[in-house]
């Protein structure tokens, strides 16, 4: 089975009691060899918060994990990143971002010597790890380059069995158009594609979004669909892959969630967020894509205002649990091949 490892999140927010109640899913290591890392104060309050208790197994290092005689409860690798007195309930704080950093970076260490054949990594506050030390935009661009990542990657949303990717993400609305480039849909298009492959989906089919409203009038409404995003999508046809578009943004979720297609390409970021955010927030899953291990989370956020009321919905973080185990799977069968 593959080794995911999970981490407890942002420890000012939900992220504890959601680990507690996804780890008290009936049986939830039948998919996998799990490995809990985090701080032990923060596991027992995640605990608390839930009104659950689960037994883990202690190990002294990942490279513990994968050799384990008994597998059937989670293995719980302890670390000291943050102190109970530094964390404030709600608030995002330099000391839970750095926390944050710290037991991402171990994870990632495992993955590159083989130890860990995915991560899920409930929510973080993206505030708080830029206090704490992230030097990126976001936590994506922190992974590609700790991993050494030098081709294209991006975020999947995902909700049940759609997936979503943007060829931007997150940047200023205004610089969207300038980034548009027809390498980086083909970029985009092929690599949720051949994610979907490893996540369980044998034969994928893929819409790209239009830019401008109403897919640009024929130009009349912008030319970006005419000159970016038509030859993009005619030069992925031409290597294989099942693509159709560009659809107008506003109507190609109609068709999907038909299900007509398994992925859609979007141009920006809240092209595709503020819809599958509405078709299921509590379910979605963020899907770090073109990583050499794949790193999966619940879509939503630390959500401070409902932090240690025992009230978080874990349907998102069993979501992204799930998806990890497949590719996890896929990946530790490939490095066995």
């Amino acid at each position: 089975m593959p080794v995911v490892a999970l981490t407890l999140g942002d420890a000012a927010g939900i992220g504890p009691e959601l680990i507690a109640k996804l780890l008290s899913q009936p049986h939830i290591t039948t998919g996998a060899n799990i490995v809990l890392v985090g701080d032990p104060w923060l596991w027992q309050e995640g605990q608390k918060t839930a009104g659950l208790t689960v037994a883990t197994q202690a190990v002294a290092s990942l490279a513990e994990v994968r050799a384990r005689p008994d597998q059937t409860l989670p293995a719980f690798l302890a670390v000291d990143t943050i102190r109970p007195e530094q964390v404030q309930r709600s608030q995002a704080l330099a000391a839970c971002g750095a926390s944050v950093l710290q037991v991402l970076n171990l994870c990632m260490d495992g993955a590159k010597r083989g130890e860990v054949d995915a991560i899920c990594f409930a929510p973080l506050n993206k505030q708080a790890m830029k206090l704490g030390g992230l030097q990126h935009e976001d936590e994506l661009h922190h992974f590609a380059e700790y991993l050494g990542v030098t081709g294209y990657f991006c975020e999947f949303n995902t909700l049940g069995d759609l997936w979503t990717s943007r060829v931007s993400s997150h940047i200023p609305l205004k610089d969207a158009a300038a980034v548009l480039s027809q390498q980086r849909i083909v970029e985009a298009t092929r690599l949720i594609y051949l994610s979907l492959q490893a996540s369980g989906t044998a034969q994928p089919k893929v819409a790209v979004a239009a830019f401008n409203p109403h897919g640009g009038d024929g130009g009349v409404c912008g030319r970006e669909e005419i000159d970016i995003i038509e030859p993009a999508v005619r030069e992925l046809r031409a290597s294989g892959i099942p693509v159709d578009g560009p659809f107008p943004a506003d109507t190609i979720f109609l068709k999907a969630v038909d299900g007509q297609y398994q992925a859609i390409v979007t141009m920006y970021h809240d092209q595709g967020q503020i819809a599958i955010k509405l078709l299921g927030f509590s379910k979605g899953v963020t899907v770090q894509g073109g990583l050499p291990v794949p790193i999966t989370t619940p879509a939503h956020g630390t959500a401070f205002d409902i932090a240690g009321q025992g009230v978080a919905d874990v349907n998102a973080t069993l979501n992204a649990f799930r998806i990890a185990c497949r590719m996890g799977a896929a990946r530790l069968q490939t490095s066995n091949s």
